[in-house]
């Protein structure tokens, strides 16, 4: 099987089966990703140096206005796609087999996960996954320790507090917080309405 191949099937939510073709293209492909993240984590790098492993990584330019500081961890990295002006901060951890997508301007906080994969929660069938992309609009915030879980879409301009667990969508211009998390407040624009 071919990478676009792969990555297409798992972008369109196919379930992958413990043990399978797919199941064993998973685990070879993780393995360029963990190299690539072990040379990103275990010395210093130029910022320039960052953005060009991380374009190694996801297979794709990085765009204008990225940043990163290590460590940092993906298990695919194929399937992420990073908008401008996007900053991870330390510790962060992106499981993005099924497709994580991030807006223009996204702030991740310290020791964020983003996780795309679900187990079967059928004991016989555990080792069986099924992918759901983690999308997250613009100008989005997501604080420090916060996990965002398999299939959620997070609106434009919200912001995920701290430590919070995301297992639903979140709506624009909004701050969630809580596990699960859930909204707390709406967010008030410059001219001072409400979206």
């Amino acid at each position: 099987m071919e990478l676009d191949e792969y990555l297409e099937r798992l972008r369109a939510g196919e379930r992958v089966e413990g043990w399978s073709d797919l199941h064993r293209m998973m685990h070879g492909v993780s393995q360029e990703a963990i190299r690539i993240c072990m040379e990103m984590n275990n010395a210093y790098h130029t910022p320039e140096e960052l953005a060009a492993l991380m374009a190694e990584l996801t297979g794709r330019p990085v765009p204008e206005g990225f940043g990163l500081f290590p460590p940092f961890n993906s298990d695919c990295g194929k399937n992420i796609f990073l908008g401008r002006d996007v900053f991870i901060n330390s510790g962060c951890k992106f499981q993005d087999q099924g497709g994580i997508y991030l807006g223009d301007r996204v702030f991740i906080g310290h020791n964020v996960v983003l996780a795309t994969l679900n187990h079967d929660l059928n004991p016989v069938r555990r080792a069986d996954m099924d992918p759901a992309s983690v999308r997250i609009g613009d100008d989005v915030w997501i604080g420090a320790n916060a996990t965002v879980l398999p299939g959620v879409t997070i609106g434009n301009g919200a912001v995920v507090a701290a430590g919070a667990v995301v297992a639903c969508d979140v709506p624009p211009l909004t701050v969630v917080g809580g596990v699960p998390a859930r909204v707390i407040k709406q967010i008030e624009v410059e001219d001072g309405g409400v979206a």
